[in-house]
């Protein structure tokens, strides 16, 4: 069997070695670039399940390197760099990216970011009838959603806003990625202010405490991003 293949692009080898240690384990092998054009050809050659990209790469910026990825690959991409402005998340999540951490890192939370990417790549999560996180089941094709099999009342929005984060679990999806799915360029306004009403409302019903969210995660000034908790059961 085909080990899961996973590129780190960073022109800092004691960070290159540090994810490698990381992440390679029996069942998956890690290969590294240290600037853009390396990693461009080695992701040709390697087809990698998954991308961990640096933004400050010596010959081009990791950015762009992100839109030519996008052009041919499905890849997820995890952005891991030492910027820290909403701006250039939100610009680099446009640019294709799926999900991104600031240096320094904890070794566990890129893991555990790592196993939701690839998680949702496997599992081809968009295409099952059904979504569970923890006690939270979502019916993709009824279109309804329990906690402890218990039916949650949804309005359109809510039910929209949930279906479209947890088929896309693992991902940081940004205001407006969401905005643009959710009222589908139905409404005008402040995204983010939009988001933060329904969000808190949709919390309060699927939530066993919104103040601490175990399953739709804000990412402070960028967006949201739907975690998959382990079947409590």
């Amino acid at each position: 069997m085909r080990k899961c293949t996973i590129l780190v692009v960073d022109d800092e080898p004691q960070i290159r070695r540090a994810v490698h240690h990381a992440l390679e384990d029996d069942d998956t092998r890690v290969v590294e670039a240290a600037n853009a054009s390396d990693a461009l050809t080695v992701a040709g050659a390697e087809q990698p399940e998954l991308i961990i990209l640096d933004l400050g790469l010596p010959d081009k910026p990791g950015i762009d390197v992100s839109r030519e990825l996008r052009g041919w690959t499905d890849a997820p991409i995890l952005v891991l760099s030492a910027r820290q402005s909403d701006e250039e998340k939100v610009a680099l999540l446009d640019a294709g990216a799926d999900d991104y951490m600031t240096k320094p890192f904890s070794t566990v939370e890129l893991q555990a970011r790592v196993r939701a990417l690839l998680r949702r790549t496997r599992t081809g999560t968009t295409n099952e009838p059904q979504v569970r996180s923890g006690a939270l089941l979502i019916d993709l094709v009824a279109r309804t959603a329990a906690v402890r099999g218990e039916t949650v009342h949804l309005t359109p929005i809510e039910w929209e806003l949930l279906r479209v984060l947890a088929t896309q679990a693992g991902r940081t999806l940004t205001h407006r990625q969401l905005f643009s799915k959710v009222w589908s360029g139905r409404s005008s306004g402040d995204a983010q202010q939009y988001l933060r009403v329904h969000v808190a409302h949709l919390r309060r019903k699927i939530e066993d405490d919104p103040v601490r969210p175990q399953y739709i995660i804000t990412e402070p000034g960028v967006g949201y991003r739907f975690v998959v908790q382990p079947d409590r059961e």
